[in-house]
């Protein structure tokens, strides 16, 4: 089994992965298969199912899928040119993907939410149609999107299709057990043996760049987050708060008045600024998702800014340590919020943290494991029920408590020898099977929980 570090950590647009850089991502797989097929065609219809009908107009699922159609992609979105391509396409009803020519799109009758058939692969379903002069379908594909902005079409879901199985890696582990096996047995640390499987695919200069961009775009986005206020989008009229908690916390510095538990403040106003940009459609990075984004880049810079002796020479181990444990997570059970509520994203994404600060920290493999077990178990459980399905609360603070937990997990797993009771492994299945018991209440629906108790203003 191998997923890159560059599956993981996804470069995007917010407010979510699989909500929104998902569509865009099949859209741009459907442009593909028209411009593969031998008919000619007409126009494109599209219809929205699950988790995507009843919180898609919250998570811009339905603003995905226009541009995505109209041929922009997360990695390179402009979001000026997004704008006036919305514009053009909401005065014409048309959209004109490269190679295709002009395509009827009416994105008010062409794009339908589909409350009342789910999809029975997954909750985030999608069917996309494109049909000829007369409106008949001549080619339909059915897309989900399984969390973490991997998309999968129906038979590449059905036929087991989630990973990359390219060519051979030196250390193929599915498991965190076989993982600590040829840990031991190489006597490698999880991030050298995750750097040979990544180099084997894509070499050491690609892995060099990469990571280094991956961290420059997270604390860009952390950045610009602790540096502007207003209002979130959405209409719940929810305040951006990092800046002024970040400005205070400035302020307080060298004051000597301040308690040593502040820096669970510095930790969560971290991962509030990326999930508040993430809220507001910024560009962010999957960690493992979009809705977790907050919890890793927090916890990174954690380590850097505040752990004395910290070094940014270890910011590719943190990453490859994370990936590999974010890897057996959605190989295993799930990273997405619809699937499995948000142990799925904010506990993932905390499992992910706590083992890349471990790493860091100089912590064993054992360490390591044990660091992601504890993180992941005590979100076990968590539901993922936004308010009006947009991607702000409980979703913001969240990500906060998530790197607390991380810090504190890595921290009680070094203060051990890596031995305990609960393995990675078990944790993992326990997440599985919680999510498939879970209501789909609680699966990012809004139809339970905060998502109805708490007035939509």
């Amino acid at each position: 089994m191998f997923l890159s570090v560059f599956e993981m950590f996804k470069i995007g647009i917010g407010p979510s992965s699989s909500h929104t850089m998902g569509p865009m991502i099949a859209a741009a797989r459907f442009l593909d298969m028209m411009r593969n097929s031998p008919f000619n065609f007409f126009g494109i219809k599209v219809s929205l199912h699950g988790s995507f009908a009843f919180t898609g107009a919250g998570h811009a699922t339905d603003r995905a899928i226009i541009l995505g159609l109209a041929g922009f992609l997360p990695e390179t979105y402009d979001l000026i040119k997004a704008e006036a391509a919305l514009s053009s396409i909401a005065e014409t009803n048309t959209v004109n993907p490269e190679g295709l020519g002009e395509l009827r799109f009416d994105p008010i009758s062409d794009l339908v939410f589909d409350y009342e058939m789910p999809l029975s692969g997954h909750a985030n379903g999608m069917i996309l149609m494109a049909t000829d002069a007369q409106g008949d379908v001549t080619l339909r594909q059915t897309f989900y999107s399984i969390g973490g902005g991997f998309v999968v079409t129906e038979e590449e879901l059905a036929a087991g299709v989630a990973t990359n199985e390219g060519a051979p890696v030196p250390y193929p582990f599915k498991s965190a057990a076989e993982m600590l096996e040829m840990a031991e047995i190489s006597n490698q640390s999880i991030a050298q043996m995750k750097r040979a499987n990544e180099t084997a695919r894509g070499g050491h200069d690609n892995l060099k760049s990469g990571t280094k961009r991956i961290w420059q775009v997270m604390r860009d986005c952390m950045d610009r987050g602790l540096t502007t206020d207003g209002i979130l989008p959405g209409g719940l009229c929810v305040k951006r708060r990092a800046k002024a908690i970040h400005d205070k916390l400035l302020a307080e510095r060298g004051m000597n008045l301040t308690a040593p538990h502040t820096i669970n403040d510095w930790m969560s106003v971290y991962a509030m600024a990326v999930n508040e940009e993430n809220a507001a459609g910024g560009q962010v990075v999957t960690a493992p998702t979009n809705g977790a984004a907050g919890v890793l880049p927090a916890t990174l810079r954690y380590y850097l800014d505040h752990v004395p002796g910290a070094s940014e020479a270890y910011i590719e181990d943190f990453l490859l340590t994370a990936a590999a444990i974010g890897g057996l997570v959605k190989y295993n059970a799930s990273i997405s919020g619809a699937e499995a509520g948000c142990q799925a994203e904010v506990g993932s994404a905390a499992a992910m943290s706590a083992a890349g600060l471990c790493a860091v920290l100089g912590g064993t493999p054992k360490q390591i494991e044990n660091a992601a077990e504890i993180a992941l178990e005590h979100h076990l459980g968590m539901t993922c029920d936004p308010v009006r399905g947009l991607v702000q609360v409980p979703c913001i603070e969240r990500n906060g408590l998530g790197a607390i937990k991380a810090v504190s997990a890595a921290s009680l797993a070094l203060r051990g020898d890596g031995d305990h009771f609960v393995p990675l492994d078990a944790c993992i299945e326990t997440m599985r099977q919680t999510g498939e018991d879970m209501s789909n209440k609680y699966k990012e629906t809004a139809l339970g929980g905060l998502a109805v108790n708490v007035p939509n203003c």
